[in-house]
């Protein structure tokens, strides 16, 4: 299938979360070609050397342990406030639509990561998870979303590569 024949599989959802949002509904992309989807955001970096993948919760998830089990690498769990064990640092960020705070284990040392996202929209969570891996000692190596809103965030002169799939 297609990169075009996915993205047809992407429906916009107005007015969601809240009034004034078009929401990016990947649900029926998953449901019928998941697989495929994996290896199209695969495919966006060179995977040499990375040991592990940071999945932003919570739909990162997805895409961030399906990729570490296809790949054989290790899952880091970038998590809301207060769903991690201690040790944790926290980074506090700002949304589209409110605030919020994530979270990430001090347990790691120097590991290479590709940190994964579902839907990159103003960039908030993204750069928190950014902050959290570099103070938590993790080397970046870029990050990966299935859509990057590039409308809504100022991120392409970022120093951390960050690809997409889709991008509107």
């Amino acid at each position: 299938m297609s990169k075009l024949e996915l993205e047809k599989l992407i429906r916009d959802v107005p007015d969601f979360p809240k009034k004034g949002i078009i929401f990016k509904d990947i649900t029926p992309l998953l449901s019928d070609r998941f697989s495929e989807t994996i290896n199209e955001v695969i495919s966006l970096i060179d995977w040499d050397g990375i040991e592990c993948v940071a999945g932003i919760e919570s739909r990162g998830f997805i895409f961030a342990a399906a990729i570490a089990q296809k790949l054989d690498i290790g899952f880091i769990p970038i998590r809301k406030k207060g769903k991690l064990p201690p040790p944790v640092i926290s980074e506090s960020y700002s949304l589209e639509y409110g605030e919020d705070t994530l979270e990430v284990s001090t347990l790691y040392n120097k590991q290479k990561v590709i940190i994964v996202d579902d839907v990159i929209a103003t960039g908030g969570t993204l750069s928190a998870s950014i902050k959290l891996c570099n103070k938590a000692n993790l080397e970046i190596h870029g990050c990966l979303a299935l859509i990057n809103l590039s409308f809504l965030n100022d991120l392409k002169n970022s120093e951390i590569p960050i690809k997409s799939v889709f991008e509107y």
